[in-house]
């Protein structure tokens, strides 16, 4: 059967992918910087045979004749056919030279980025972004006479399948109108619930030994991934071999396990995606933004709730007994529940998107969605970047970045890498996150005693149900709307923000 074949060459495939995978981890993580000029030509020769796999002409001939047998295929089978095509498709509209050009501008940016922003050297960086702007717009260009798809929609597509900028646009203005209120009103109502921040120093090994417990306690199987460090979080690797990184700050114990935790959730999903089906493209998991509904679903709706803190506290005053001590004004100790439940829920508008909380991090993402768009579509240069972040971190969080670029255009890995169209996922994961988890305490009423107790079992079985072990099997719209009863909006999350920040409901 033609079909067979097909499986048989995305898995070669996907064997290319992992060695990609595995390498750009250590490339973040463990290379020595003496190893990055190397490591570009030699990531850039990878993608380039990748491409040429994935977008052979055979493949395409394949693809043609499979779609004949369609009877014979079962639902995993056509969707996995579905998503071959449409891999196949957005693989021919580019040609390889461009994806390696594209790749080792990218390496490049992202390796001189790492030091560079430390150093607040925007004028140094600039035309190293400027070479890849310019890539990624002849990448969306290609793509878009082929998909039938404006630039930037072009590019929004490979992360989220479907999507369109004109649609997240409404979702975004609602937020907009719902947030500049809320934060004012959460700021106000916190202002008579004083918070103590635990002071440091916090030593780093106690910081990752926390960090390693309660990764062990959520599910996170080492048997299949490990933890380390790197200049920005994220998890990478494979679902057979998945890699967490984070980064330490002597003066906040909380920072790097809040990131740990946010990763874990992304690992989780990666750990449980549909086994038969992991060297497959249905076996993927479904976009970017139910991939980060899973890890805001951890870090934002669990880790941080009050349920969660009475789960956490004993674990942080035990590791920093000097944090732990009661102050002189006789109030609680920094690292009590109730303490702890008021720090992890501060509203603070600030510089930094991945430290922001979750009623000011969707503005983060607006303006981002805004810049990176007017970048694709020529309409904005990348000089001229710094001002129209300034701008819009005035608009929205009341903040100025002029001159501030390592805390503002600059703070940021996906630009230097070439990812844009990624960022509108992350808000847009965030109000799926309330979604699914307001459906799971729905079916489970006694999920918040559980998560006092460190008990995500039913939790993981219900999203093993309804996301991870779907894969790719389900379109992201049908995805959401199987799982909670209706297509994604902003009334989830809404609820969400009112219930913990304002007291409603």
């Amino acid at each position: 059967m033609t079909y067979s074949a097909l499986e048989e060459h995305f898995r070669r495939l996907s064997r290319l992918e992992h060695l990609d995978a595995i390498a750009s981890w250590d490339e973040a993580a463990m290379m020595p910087p003496g190893g990055g000029a190397a490591r570009g030509a030699a990531l850039a020769t990878l993608k380039g045979m990748i491409h040429a796999e994935a977008s052979a002409p055979r493949v395409g001939e394949l693809i043609a004749a499979a779609e004949k047998e369609l009877g014979q295929l079962d639902p995993w089978q056509r969707a996995n056919l579905r998503e071959m095509k449409r891999g196949f498709i957005r693989a021919t509209a580019v040609p390889s030279a461009l994806v390696e050009e594209a790749s080792l501008a990218a390496s490049k940016s992202e390796q001189a980025w790492r030091k560079l922003r430390p150093s607040n050297d925007w004028q140094s960086f600039l035309p190293l972004l400027q070479d890849v702007v310019r890539l990624q717009r002849e990448v969306a260009s290609a793509l878009a006479s082929t998909l039938g798809l404006s630039p930037y929609d072009a590019l929004l597509d490979g992360y989220e399948p479907g999507a369109r900028a004109e649609r997240i646009a409404p979702l975004f203005a609602e937020l907009g109108r719902i947030l500049p209120e809320l934060i004012r009103h959460a700021i106000e109502r916190q202002a008579s619930q004083p918070a103590l921040v635990p002071q440091g120093p916090f030593a780093v090994d106690s910081q990752r030994k926390i960090g390693l417990e309660l990764m062990r306690r959520l599910g996170f199987d080492f048997e299949h991934g490990r933890l380390d460090t790197s200049h920005h979080p994220f998890c990478g690797g494979v679902p057979e071999d998945v890699r967490i990184c984070t980064r330490y700050d002597e003066q906040d114990c909380l920072s790097a396990l809040l990131a740990v935790l946010h990763e874990t959730g992304h690992a989780k999903y990666e750990q449980h995606r549909p086994a038969a089906y992991l060297d497959q493209p249905v076996g993927r998991a479904r976009s970017m933004s139910i991939h980060e509904s899973q890890s805001l679903l951890l870090e934002m709706q669990v880790c941080r709730g009050h349920e969660f803190a009475q789960f956490l506290a004993p674990f942080l005053s035990q590791a920093f007994p000097d944090a732990a001590r009661l102050p002189t004004s006789g109030g609680p100790s920094a690292l009590s529940v109730e303490n702890l439940s008021r720090v992890l829920v501060r509203v603070r508008p600030d510089f930094i998107r991945v430290e922001a909380d979750e009623v000011t991090y969707p503005c983060h993402v607006v303006l981002r969605f805004e810049i990176e768009r007017a970048l694709i579509e020529g309409t904005l240069a990348v000089k001229d970047v710094p001002e129209r972040w300034d701008e819009g971190m005035q608009r929205l969080l009341g903040l100025s970045t002029a001159g501030n670029f390592k805390n503002g255009c600059m703070q940021d890995v996906h630009w230097p890498a070439g990812l844009f169209g990624y960022f509108p996922t992350y808000t847009l994961g965030a109000l799926t996150a309330a979604q699914l988890f307001e459906a799971a305490r729905n079916a489970q009423p006694g999920l918040g005693q559980a998560i006092a107790r460190g008990d995500l079992a039913g939790l993981d079985s219900w999203l093993n149900e309804h996301v991870w072990s779907r894969g790719s099997l389900l379109e992201t719209d049908e995805l959401v709307t199987a799982a909670t009863g209706a297509p994604l909006g902003t009334g989830a999350f809404e609820r969400h923000l009112r219930r913990r920040y304002l007291g409603e409901g």
